[in-house]
């Protein structure tokens, strides 16, 4: 017959053999031999955008995986390294008003991304170039410049969402 020890112990093994074969760093799945990662400066291709935004979301970019990942960043020679350039920043109406003007405005933004892995024997890694690309949308009587920074700000946090999870999530 079981004791309350004997009960108590076996759900203290569940539970901690639940936790231990459930937990990951974030759910991110990288090789184990890639240690080092580089963010090489982004380009900005595109004729309207920010002169900063390229640069700016490369040091987001950094951050993010040096901070949600164990990887250290190296820029000698990285096991792994990100690439892109903003190719796409345009204000597109949205929302008509029959008989009137535009009542919202989508702010868009788009990047292509390369993720190399240079690292002999390890996976992962993209076999092309990737679109990441996201909005925001502000009322019609908001002047661009006013919010711009605030809209870059949220569209920039879903791009890094996105590309990270497609370079270490698999998704």
């Amino acid at each position: 017959m079981c004791t309350s020890r004997t009960v108590y112990l076996l759900l203290l093994l569940t539970t901690l053999g639940l936790v231990s074969g459930c937990y990951s760093f974030k759910g991110i799945s990288i090789d184990p031999n890639i240690k080092t990662f580089f963010v090489r400066n982004f380009d900005n291709t595109a004729p309207n955008a920010p002169p900063t935004l390229a640069v700016d979301f490369t040091e987001l970019l950094k951050d993010k995986v040096r901070t949600e990942t164990p990887l250290v960043l190296n820029g000698d020679v990285p096991d792994a390294e990100f690439e892109g350039r903003v190719v796409d920043y345009r204000v597109v109406p949205v929302a008509p008003k029959p008989g009137e003007t535009v009542a919202l405005n989508r702010l868009e933004i788009r990047f292509q991304v390369n993720y190399m892995v240079n690292k002999e024997g390890a996976e992962g890694g993209w076999t092309s170039e990737r679109s990441f690309s996201h909005f925001a949308e502000f009322a019609n009587d908001q002047d661009l410049l006013s919010i711009q920074d605030e809209l870059i700000r949220q569209i920039s946090t879903q791009l890094l969402e996105d590309i990270f999870n497609a370079a270490f999530n698999n998704w």
